[in-house]
């Protein structure tokens, strides 16, 4: 889902941002040189997880992400047929109307049920999106949670500096070399994590 990508790759460039300032925020401004680097730069590489690839193998996104889209599609398919009803009353009442089988006063009661209905469905519409939105929004913070908590548990000998996410979609890394890919130990601990509390 792109925007599970998005959302991830936002939230480790935003992380990313944060450890340059706090790297970098007791320099002299007035020097307006950089630090020099410490003796052992070099030795600890950059990182990377292929957002895609964990989209596609990650067992506790896939389960999440078809419940998401069955609650949505539930949620779509009932305002649809709320919305087919309402059109349906409107349109029988035109026909009433047409026919002479309506009082001025059971029209007006009928055209005012009619857009109380219309304000309430598109009233229903508005907080299913927020729904799903905020549904989507406590997904993502929990995957990305469980990702961090991998990532630490991976990184705990300070191999890595810097574990950066890789997006095909929405990625600003231009070039990425596949020996600093960390994709697949981190998908057999988020699989291997999700299987351990199942039991």
């Amino acid at each position: 889902m792109k925007n599970l990508s998005l959302a991830i790759n936002a939230v480790l460039v935003i992380a990313v941002a944060v450890l340059f300032y706090l790297h970098f925020k007791d320099c002299k401004k007035a020097t307006g040189y950089l630090p020099t680097p410490p003796a052992n730069a070099g030795t600890n590489p950059i990182a990377y997880v292929d957002i895609d690839t964990l989209e596609v193998y990650y067992n506790y996104y896939k389960v999440k992400k078809a419940e998401l889209e069955k609650n949505q599609s539930s949620l779509e398919s009932s305002l649809k047929a709320k919305a087919t009803r309402l059109q349906n009353d409107y349109l029988n009442l035109q026909q009433r109307a047409q026919a002479g089988t309506l009082t001025q006063s059971e029209g007006e009661a009928a055209q005012t049920d009619l857009q109380n209905r219309g304000a309430q469905l598109e009233q229903e519409r508005d907080n299913s999106a927020a729904q799903i939105q905020t549904e989507m929004a406590s997904l993502l913070k929990e995957i990305n949670g469980k990702i961090d908590t991998v990532i630490r548990d991976i990184n705990k000998d300070k191999k890595y500096t810097y574990v950066i996410s890789y997006s095909s979609a929405t990625s600003l890394i231009l070039y990425k070399d596949q020996a600093l890919d960390i994709t697949r130990p981190v998908l057999d601990a988020l699989n291997a994590k999700d299987e351990n509390n199942k039991k």
